[in-house]
């Protein structure tokens, strides 16, 4: 059954440098204030330590335990909702920057950051993925990627067929330094337009470890490009709306773009 409509809280918040624990602790409370009527609830990119590149000091062993995961399972069961975002982990000899999808089952799936951040030497530190995650969540198709992924539009592609659209929603998780806001802000608008789907953008706010200034600007973005969300610049922000199912394929069918889209097959 598909839900006629879908929540989506995005967590706009500071991050302490390289903390798990002080950034759970923190989160913990400002969770509280979540509302009682939420599907998704999307956090940052590496919401528990920052961007860092230390992989081998913050990366936390990919098993059941993992502190990360547990709790993300414990706030998904207590707010009935989705819970988003990513984290640095360990698997095997490998280090990733990946994102968990966690049920309030506590089911839980992941995805590998496909496109690594070369400018700030995130190929070296973490191995890229090679497999999109699309997720049925309460008859929703959805999309999760990180941040460096809304630079690449064939990675981000909506694909047509049999009639149907891959998926309804977008989530990317980001730490979008400041000093690039424009183009996070026009690169969702785009986002939106041309994969006639609704986008969510989580992105930090605050100073890293490195001195980089991150201004926000998170944001719900329908699929006419039009914000959904008041804007939020430097503030941290639960930001909620809701996206409705039938004026998405009402839209879809008024203007089947996608149907003329160029097929393709990435490498």
């Amino acid at each position: 059954m598909i839900a006629e409509s879908i929540n989506i809280t995005i967590v706009q918040t500071d991050i302490m440098w390289e903390d798990e624990a002080a950034n759970l602790n923190a989160l913990d409370g400002f969770l509280s204030d979540l509302p009682k009527q939420v599907d998704i609830v999307v956090l940052p990119e590496m919401f528990t330590t920052g961007f860092s590149m230390n992989a081998s000091k913050i990366a936390t062993h990919w098993n059941d335990e993992n502190m990360t995961l547990l709790w993300m399972k414990r706030k998904a069961f207590e707010h009935n909702a989705a819970f988003i975002g990513s984290i640095a982990v360990k698997e095997g000899d490998y280090y990733f920057n990946r994102l968990l999808w966690v049920e309030p089952d506590g089911n839980c799936c992941y995805y590998d950051k496909r496109h690594t951040f070369s400018f700030a030497g995130e190929d070296k530190a973490y191995t890229r993925g090679n497999k999109k995650l699309i997720v049925n969540w309460r008859g929703w198709k959805v999309c999760p990627l990180i941040c460096y992924d809304l630079r690449f539009p064939v990675w981000s592609r909506n694909t047509f067929d049999n009639g149907q659209c891959d998926y309804d929603l977008l989530i990317y998780v980001a730490n979008w330094p400041a000093v690039r806001r424009f183009p996070w802000q026009q690169l969702l608008v785009a986002r939106g337009i041309e994969n006639l789907s609704y986008v969510a953008a989580c992105n930090r706010i605050g100073t890293d470890g490195n001195s980089h200034l991150y201004s926000g600007d998170s944001a719900v973005i329908n699929f006419l490009g039009e914000a959904m969300t008041s804007p939020a610049e430097n503030v941290k922000a639960l930001l909620s709306c809701s996206c409705s199912y039938s004026d998405l394929q009402n839209f879809r069918n008024k203007f089947p773009a996608m149907r003329d889209a160029d097929s393709f097959i990435l490498q």
